[in-house]
């Protein structure tokens, strides 16, 4: 049987996803959020050294990364279903979006919203002026400038069929939901349309709707 340490509201749903596409068996070990700082209990690290989530077990492996997550679980359990055919452009391109999701563009999103927080508590009041100024040039010349060239290519890339590698749904969409659904949330995609249809057509699926009643809440979702 599969476990899966479940982060709730994390990107560990994508992995839930994953397993309901693929049909498997699996339990969930769910691990709350500490209400203050957000982060994942120190349990996390009895399974995993650096106490992050996703984290999967299966047959007394131990695999975490959602990427090499997915790529254990595809390779093992599927062949045709979710990865397109060897030796094909639509392969290169699903190994690609499977490592750019978390390589290039979540880095990008996870400097807007740090520098987005920069000037609100924990810190000080008398420093949050100058800290917002710093956050204000550092997202206007640094930041906003890569986001829009990264959200652009994404954009680009959905128009032809609205999948990330070739003319059908993979396991690179799935891996490439995460950073979507944020960038959707949060208001980021502004009119590009590719974008928000991608995230209407995956919350759609029926897989999607399954893994939510297991996963529990995910702000992503709505």
């Amino acid at each position: 049987m599969i476990t899966v340490h479940h982060l709730e509201n994390s990107r560990s749903q994508r992995v839930l996803w994953l397993l309901e596409e693929l049909g498997l068996d699996y339990k969930i070990k769910l691990y709350k959020r500490d209400p203050v700082t957000m982060l994942g209990p120190g349990s996390l690290k009895k399974i995993h050294p650096l106490g992050k989530s996703p984290v999967v077990v299966d047959d007394g492996r131990v695999i975490a990364e959602s990427g090499a997550i997915i790529e254990y679980l595809v390779g093992r359990y599927d062949k045709d279903k979710l990865i397109p055919p060897a030796d094909s452009d639509a392969r290169l391109a699903y190994t690609y979006w499977l490592h750019y999701a978390e390589g290039s563009l979540m880095p990008v999103l996870l400097l807007k919203l740090v520098f987005d927080r920069l000037a609100s508590p924990p810190m000080p009041l008398l420093m949050r002026p100058a800290a917002a100024l710093i956050a204000m040039g550092v997202k206007g010349k640094f930041v906003a400038p890569r986001l829009k060239d990264q959200l652009d290519f994404c954009e680009q890339s959905l128009a032809e069929t609205g999948w990330f590698a070739g003319d059908d749904f993979t396991a690179a969409d799935i891996q490439m939901s995460f950073p979507m659904e944020a960038v959707a949330a949060r208001g980021a995609a502004g009119d590009r349309a590719n974008i928000a249809a991608f995230v209407e057509r995956i919350h759609a699926r029926p897989a999607y709707a399954k893994a939510l009643e297991r996963g529990g809440p995910y702000d992503y979702a709505d």
